[in-house]
């Protein structure tokens, strides 16, 4: 975790000496969060009393029990001072908003890193700050989009750059430093501490993104960016997503489908927001029915109907005598009873259709037909059948449940219509997580294995026992779901190791711009040999690189390390500077720190201090050591980017691609084409960095699969071979429902108006 921002005493709003509108606007938003922080603070108090009392009575050792009761007793001496110390910590980073000293913007164009937080600390520290960074990274994860909002309102306030999650205040990073400060003065040990972060995180921190949503919605109210939202890269249309673009011209507020402004205002954000969840993590739908807009999809039907008749010129079948939903119902039901006939497994709607007529013919002795509410539901669900499979892998370990799930459904819609109409109803939620296993953007390695299992348990036991009652379906999706929250979970996970990896190099790389500028500075307008400078920007960038990770920026072995390259410099400049035995052994060892071993560690300090010149020295030993220098792997060097070819400069449509990208959230879905016939591949931004200008990319399972610059990313989606998935398009069952009614709009020659069903993302 990053410090604060201030050591002293905690500032207050009233005395930030911050402008009046900016301090009333931080005032209210601290007083939006303090009733509910207070209460989840104080169930965090009682919690954790309660859980200390039960671990102290299961202790197994006489030790452990004296622990947790000294920790209880402790606790209950200073718990007065939890709620009031985490608020004050709260009120302080508020109040220190315009405090916080940039550092080396203009080079590094980042005020991120702090050096002065690089250090060595101790391994309880270290592990104590490691559990709060990976709560508040989950947090982060949760609401990437609530944080981008915010963080942008409060670079307003703060008059200066977007602040991103780790120094936005009251962002997770915060919540968390906040709760470390409050915590440290409990007089409680290193265990009791991770165990009352713990219960923090459950019972403060799981109401954290709807927090976010107040404190965006108080400063919409306060007019902090009212208009603000988040609009994600718009690609070229591809053969892909030719159905899906809207026309190049067309604004925001023209594309919304809906006619009524308040209908704009609730389809806009499906369409801009980006996805960021994870494979089968809930989504918000919106519930009741709509059975107007169930008669409109007849009449659809029927204008399709009529269309296709005109064209086959064929004669009327003769009335028949039709059968009663009831009876439908109990012939697809025997059929559903009877797993081993081959009618059970129809790869088709239709042919499920033409097996229940025949049977009916059977038993009455002569043709019968459906109703034309009952005929409906059959063609819809065949043809949205018809999308999905367009959309789904054959050789999917899970795309034979697809089928198993035909009878089922076809008895579930033609009791509910709301099947249709809303993203919500329980057998669409789980039709919807089972296609989205087959999806064609998955590899083939990407479904946990451990998840077909648990899918095909579900589809069994809804095929077992579907018996008229929806919930059939939601208890098999909840059971579901809890396991795809556990894969989501584990992925999370994996992705966060990834992504504490590149940051790790990206800190290296801070560093060694840092070291480099360093250097520059020291040397100024000095002219020194062209060999010693090249010793210099190589192995004693390296040296100042390290001590600056290990040490950090105000360190005292940093400053040395600065004298001793002004030293260096001065032994090997122009002028006549004595010989220092001190100073060849100083930069020898530090040389020895950075991996420069033995006799060659002491060649390169004597040439860097001036105790051997170049007057009279062999040429074959300089290109001997110039060789050796030129192989040697240096610390964070990337030869793969290095050998990279130089491309051409980015055209204005790259270059405004590359600025939106810079300003993506982590945790954002992007689809990459992988071929000519338009298939596409989906991978996660889990992050990027605006200094080395990486990308990190995972797959479904949180596997890190790519790596690519921000700038040929940026050319990937001006090229149209990358496109942003966004809330709109993520769930495939949605996104195949509506290519169904646009489909049935196009035989009614209406075009593409409202939509109809449009289930929420």
């Amino acid at each position: 975790m990053n410090a604060s921002p201030d050591r002293g005493a905690p500032l207050r709003l009233a005395s930030a000496g911050l402008p009046e509108r900016v301090r009333k606007t931080l005032k209210r938003a601290l007083a939006l969060l303090s009733d509910e922080l207070d209460r989840a603070m104080n169930r965090t108090v009682v919690e954790f009393e309660a859980e200390l009392f039960r671990l102290a009575g299961a202790a197994r050792n006489p030790g452990l029990e004296s622990g947790y009761m000294q920790a209880l007793r402790n606790f209950r001496l200073n718990r007065a001072d939890l709620v009031p110390r985490f608020m004050i910590g709260l009120e302080s980073m508020l109040a220190g908003l315009r405090r916080r000293p940039a550092v080396h913007a203009s080079r590094l164009e980042t005020g991120q890193i702090d050096f002065r937080d690089l250090r060595l600390v101790e391994h309880a520290v270290v592990d104590e700050d490691t559990v709060l960074r990976e709560i508040a990274s989950r947090q982060e994860s949760r609401a990437p989009l609530g944080l981008h909002l915010l963080g942008q309102r409060f670079g307003v306030l703060a008059a200066a750059p977007a602040f991103d999650a780790e120094r936005l205040p009251l962002g997770p990073h915060a919540l968390c430093r906040a709760m470390r400060d409050a915590a440290i003065g409990l007089d409680i040990d290193y265990d009791a501490r991770l165990l009352l972060y713990r219960i923090f995180d459950r019972e403060v921190l799981a109401g954290y993104p709807q927090m976010l949503d107040r404190l965006n919605a108080s400063m919409v109210d306060l007019g902090i960016l009212p208009a603000l939202t988040f609009v994600p890269v718009r690609a070229r249309p591809s053969a892909v997503a030719a159905n899906e673009a809207r026309p190049a011209g067309a604004t925001a507020a023209e594309a919304a489908p809906a006619s009524t402004p308040t209908a704009k205002a609730a389809a806009l954000p499906a369409a801009q927001r980006p996805h960021t969840a994870w494979m089968g993590e809930a989504r918000q739908s919106a519930g009741g029915g709509d059975e107007v807009a169930f008669a409109l999809l007849q009449q659809l039907l029927s204008g399709r109907r009529a269309l296709i008749g005109k064209l086959r010129s064929e004669t009327p079948p003769p009335r028949r005598q039709q059968m009663s939903t009831h009876d439908l119902l109990g012939a697809l039901k025997d059929l559903q009873r009877q797993p081993t006939t081959p009618v059970a497994k129809a790869t088709g709607v239709h042919r499920i259709k033409q097996a229940v007529l025949a049977q009916a013919r059977q038993v009455r002795g002569k043709a019968a037909s459906l109703s034309v509410d009952d005929n409906d539901t059959f063609e819809l669900l065949g043809m949205l059948y018809g999308q999905i499979e367009n959309e789904i892998r054959d050789d999917a370990p899970t795309s034979p449940l697809l089928r198993a799930l035909q009878l089922p459904l076809l008895r579930a819609a033609l009791l509910d219509r709301d099947f249709f109409l809303h993203g919500h109803h329980p057998a669409r939620q789980l039709l919807g997580t089972v296609a989205e296993s087959a999806a064609k953007w998955l590899d083939r390695d990407e479904l946990d294995p451990q998840l077909a299992p648990s899918m095909r348990q579900a589809v069994a036991e809804v095929v077992e026992k579907f018996e008229d009652d929806p919930a059939v379906f939601a208890n098999a999706n909840a059971r579901l779901q809890e396991r795809l929250q556990l894969h989501a979970r584990k992925a999370e996970m994996l992705e966060r190791r990834h992504v504490e990896a590149a940051r790790g190099k990206e800190k290296l790389q801070i560093a060694k711009l840092r070291a480099v500028e360093a250097l520059e500075e020291a040397i100024g307008g000095q002219h020194l040999p062209r060999f010693v400078r090249a010793l210099l920007n190589q192995a004693w960038v390296d040296v100042l690189t390290l001590t600056l990770l290990r040490q950090g920026g105000d360190s005292d072995d940093w400053q040395r390390q600065l004298n001793a390259t002004c030293g260096i410099i001065a032994a090997c400049g122009p002028g006549d500077a004595p010989e220092d035995p001190q100073l060849t052994a100083h930069v020898e060892a530090s040389l020895g720190l950075v991996g420069y071993h033995g006799e060659e560690a002491a060649v390169i300090a004597q040439r860097l201090t001036g105790s051997r010149g170049d007057d009279g020295d062999d040429p074959a030993s300089r290109t001997e050591l110039a060789l050796k220098l030129k192989a040697r792997v240096r610390l964070g060097e990337d030869k793969a980017k290095a050998a990279a070819p130089e491309l051409p400069p980015r055209t204005p449509t790259e270059q405004a691609y590359y600025e939106q990208l810079r300003v993506m959230p982590f945790g954002v879905w992007i689809e990459f084409v992988t071929n000519q016939q338009g298939d596409v591949v989906r991978r996660r931004l889990s992050w990027y960095s605006t200094v080395t200008d990486h990308a990190l990319f995972v797959n479904q399972r949180g596997q890190r699969v790519d790596e690519r610059s921000l700038d040929s990313l940026s050319r990937m989606f001006a090229g149209g071979q990358a496109r942003l998935v966004t809330a709109q398009r993520a769930h495939l069952v949605d996104r195949a429902w509506q290519a169904t009614v646009d489909a049935l709009r196009k035989f009614a020659g209406r075009g593409d108006g409202a939509s109809i069903g449009d289930a929420p993302a």
